[in-house]
This record gives C-alpha cells, sequence and structure tokens, in this order.
C-alpha cells in the first residue's frame, strides 16, 4: 500500500520519508520546510498513517483518526487566537464570525500542551507524534520553550513546518531533520487542481501566477477572488479616470472589502498592472500599500493614495 499517494510532486520528500521508515532510522524532529500550499501538511498527514499502521491492521481506522485529529497519539497544533480565556484556531475563528487584525500565533500555552502529551508513553502506536503547522509564528519565548522538548523528546517525534528554516531560531533548525519541498511544476499543478475539483482555477492565469506553484495557494487566491464584487475587482484593474473617480474607488474599496481582502487584492493588482503597464514604480507603490496596510493605518487613505498615484503616473506615461 502506497501510503504518499496523494502527495504529487514532491518525490525527494516521500523518498525521505519512506526510507526513514523502510531503515527503522526515524529522526526525532524533522522540518518540513517550503512554500505553503504545496503538499506540506499532506505529507505530514500520509507519513503519519504510515508510522501508525505499523502497529494496527485496519489501515482504514488510522487513516480516519490522523483525518480527525483525534489519534491518542497525536498532536496536532495550529496557530491560534487568544478569545475570552479560550485559544481558536483560525478555522474556528472563522467558524464563529470572529474577526482579527493580528494573525493567529502558536502561544506558550501550546508548547506546554506539547510538554504534557509527550510526558506519557503512547496508547496505540510505537511512539507520540506533534505536529506543528506555521510554527515560523512562535514567538521566541514559546520557542525556547519548544527548544527544551526537542533536546529530551523521549519516545517521540515531531514534524515542524514553515517556509524556510530562517524563519526558525537556529537552534531549532539544528536539531531537525530537513526535508524539502518545492513549488510545483505546471503538469503537477493542473494534476493537483483538476484532482481536487477545482480545474476551474486552470482558466485563470493571473490566479496561477499569483500561486507560484502552490495548488493550496491557487485554491486560496481563487475563493478571495470570489468573494469580491466582480464590478469592483474589474475597476480596481483598471486605471481611474481622474482624482474624482480615484476617490470614489478608495471609499469602495475601504467599504466592500476586510483587511484580509484588501491584502489580497493588493496582491493580485501587482500581477495585473505589471502585465499590463511593466511600470516598477506602479509596483513598488503597491507594496507601499501593503505595508500601510499591514501597520493598519486608515484604508480609505491608503486606497486614495494609491488610486490618486495611479491617475498621476498614468498621465505622465
Amino acid at each position: 500500500m502506497d501510503f504518499f499517494a496523494p502527495v504529487i510532486g514532491q518525490n525527494q520528500a516521500v523518498e525521505l520519508l519512506k526510507q526513514a521508515v523502510a531503515k527503522n532510522r526515524i529522526a526525532p524532529a524533522y522540518l518540513f520546510v517550503g512554500s505553503s500550499g504545496v503538499g506540506r501538511s499532506l505529507t505530514a498527514q500520509c507519513f503519519l498513517e504510515l508510522l501508525f499502521t505499523q502497529n494496527h491492521q485496519d489501515s482504514m481506522i488510522i487513516k480516519s483518526k490522523i483525518a480527525k485529529r483525534n489519534h491518542p497519539d497525536l498532536l496536532w497544533v495550529q496557530p491560534s487566537y487568544q478569545y475570552q480565556g479560550k485559544l481558536l484556531t483560525a478555522s474556528v475563528a472563522a467558524e464563529k464570525g470572529l474577526k482579527r487584525k493580528a494573525p493567529p500565533i502558536i502561544r506558550l500555552e501550546q508548547i506546554r500542551e506539547i510538554t504534557n502529551f509527550l510526558s506519557r508513553p503512547p496508547l496505540e502506536a510505537s511512539r507520540n507524534v506533534v505536529v506543528l503547522e506555521q510554527a515560523e509564528t512562535m514567538a521566541e519565548s514559546a520557542a525556547n520553550a519548544l527548544l527544551k522538548t526537542l533536546e529530551e523528546p523521549g519516545k517521540a517525534t515531531l514534524i515542524l513546518i514553515a517556509p524556510t528554516p530562517d524563519s526558525l531560531l537556529t537552534t531549532l533548525v539544528s536539531r531537525c531533520q530537513k526535508i524539502p519541498f518545492y513549488c510545483l511544476d505546471t503538469a503537477s499543478m493542473s494534476q493537483v487542481l483538476t484532482l481536487s475539483g477545482n480545474g476551474e482555477i486552470l482558466n485563470h492565469p493571473t490566479v496561477l501566477n499569483l500561486a507560484a506553484g502552490s495548488p493550496g495557494k491557487a485554491i486560496e487566491a481563487y475563493e478571495q477572488m470570489q468573494n469580491i464584487p466582480l464590478d469592483l475587482l474589474n475597476s480596481c484593474t483598471q486605471v481611474p479616470k481622474n482624482y474624482r473617480s480615484a476617490l470614489e474607488l478608495a471609499k469602495q474599496v475601504d467599504k466592500a472589502l476586510d483587511n484580509e481582502a484588501q491584502l489580497w487584492l493588493v496582491d493580485y493588482l501587482q500581477q495585473i498592472y505589471w502585465q499590463n503597464l511593466r511600470q516598477p514604480d506602479i509596483i513598488q507603490q503597491l507594496e507601499k500599500t501593503r505595508k500601510s496596510l499591514l501597520c493598519y493605518a486608515q484604508p480609505r487613505l491608503v486606497w486614495e493614495c494609491m488610486f490618486l498615484f495611479l491617475v498621476d503616473r498614468t498621465t505622465l506615461i
């Protein structure tokens, strides 16, 4: 049975993990490093299925438990928000309709939970496994606490998922075996999007350019695009005719889109304006727009500056 069959375009990562199990040289800690949306979490899930099935005959039961994150020997940690004394993942916060300006992070309390989890022996599998998604979001205090666990993990394996080694403390990286993940080529992108029922995305080259070889990013970008009114999106891709139109467009963007959608719009417009105008200063101005939005500047004012710049810049062309 090929546990890694769902993983497409990551042959090196798959082979390294298969060999580790075949030779019984499973590392106490791994760092799955690469761009988001290219299969890091999926590969971790497949790896867990392979590890946990070794001592269990019914692979379907194991697969179900892992998918639901309720296997007794698995702790799957995601960045969280703190709300009314509770920690909520981004997906749970979205279900509850909670809006947060700052992104979720992995907190010290979650690292302490890992320590408690690893303090007991595994119940069903040969080892406990902890997966930390977006490990780069750890604050320094949390990272230092995790370091102590990595020094003496016991009968356990930890999998850290992050975009680059530089995004983590060097002391953490030095204790992990690195498993590299790469952006997918065009054929693999098409295969993943088609098999996942997202083949329609292949008809949107701007979305594919935004994804840069990441099926996950392509799906997120496409979903985000569907949430923006089509007439507003089309208006933003056209240079305003005059100052009045620029101010009105900024007002519409501020009123219709939340901060996350506005940040996505910046990425989208960078692609559009570069394809259409090839003006580096417009791209730089959009980058300033992104930084201002991330600093929580007044969004309407930020977009007014952006669209007024467009009017002035294209008048000079």
